[in-house]
């Protein structure tokens, strides 16, 4: 889901020059999906472009039936799609943890509830799903409060599903990438800031991300894990409260 744009789009096009068949999911970016379908087809590949508003649960339980009546069973489902708009404590508003949770946590629930009821599982079946969440599982912060407890929420459905979905063999996982690509409120000066302060001093990148899609894929026995992809972000400890001689 989200594929048309940033990390979606760079995952969208690395599978389908691995040989998938590519159901790009969209909101709102027609023009930016519909390109990514002809770039694709222009290199030999296989794309349908598909919209759903994901906010809406009828749209998010509908979209794996048409993906699939579109390119017959579907054996990999990313949820990708994410809302991320800041909140806190004081600001939240019912509008604002609805539009969250409906989008980061219920749509994701409905389309890998609708992945797993495919009738085409078997003894031989291999089947991923990946949610994409974000470091902020694991370092949370007292910001983008309704954005983080929908991740959070993630984490658990991906655990969850994992030990429900084990028995047809469909795997899933989870990627949690910290800094990749500038937000939609974020200078390139103001990112590349952040990205340096992570252990790592940089950022990952759209390629990584696909990196650890691939890797995914290729671990046959990975289920109910989440692998960060965030330079160290996650596990940072220099607070004020702590020094190097402690």
């Amino acid at each position: 889901t989200g594929a048309a744009k940033r990390i979606g789009r760079a995952s969208a096009m690395a599978l389908a020059a691995d040989g998938w068949q590519i159901g790009v999911h969209y909101g709102t970016s027609a023009h930016e999906a519909e390109s990514l379908v002809s770039q694709i087809e222009q290199e030999g590949g296989k794309a349908i472009a598909l919209c759903a508003d994901l906010g809406e649960a009828a749209a998010a339980a509908d979209l794996i039936p048409r993906a699939a009546e579109a390119l017959g069973g579907i054996s990999l489902l990313i949820n990708n799609a994410s809302l991320f708009e800041p909140d806190d404590a004081t600001t939240l508003t019912p509008d604002s943890w609805n539009a969250h949770l409906n989008i980061n946590l219920r749509a994701p629930a409905l389309l890998m509830q609708a992945f797993a009821a495919q009738d085409i599982w078997s003894d031989n079946s291999d089947a991923c799903i990946i949610n994409i969440t974000d470091q902020r599982i694991d370092r949370l912060t007292p910001y983008f409060t309704s954005y983080s407890v929908s991740k959070v929420g993630l984490w658990t459905l991906t655990q969850t599903f994992a030990q429900a979905l084990a028995p047809k063999h469909i795997r899933v996982n989870a990627i949690a990438p910290g800094p990749v690509l500038p937000n939609v409120r974020q200078s390139q000066a103001a990112y590349d800031k952040q990205a340096s302060l992570v252990p790592l001093q940089h950022g990952a990148t759209p390629d990584d991300i696909v990196q650890a899609i691939r890797f995914i894929l290729s671990a046959h026995a990975l289920t109910g894990e989440s692998i960060a992809i965030d330079g160290g972000q996650h596990i940072a400890w220099q607070t004020p409260d702590t020094t190097l001689d402690s």
